[in-house]
């Protein structure tokens, strides 16, 4: 199966200081603390985005590329 595409919103000259700041967030955090940071953003980027059938599909997309 062919990875989906999704539209960014994104202004494409923001994304290394997405990701920065989404790096800095993690730096000096244990594995658990981590993976529970990525929990709550994940929850809060969804009420952010507002839109339920939105998040589903990301979240369909998101499971694809899992493996």
């Amino acid at each position: 199966m062919s990875k989906p595409t999704h539209d960014s919103r994104l202004d494409p000259a923001a994304t290394d200081d997405v990701y920065a700041a989404i790096m800095a967030a993690h730096d000096g955090l244990t594995d658990a603390q981590s993976h529970a940071l990525n929990a709550r953003l994940v929850l809060l980027m969804a009420n952010a985005l507002g839109d339920a059938d939105e998040v589903a599909t990301l979240c369909r997309t998101a499971r694809v590329y899992a493996g």
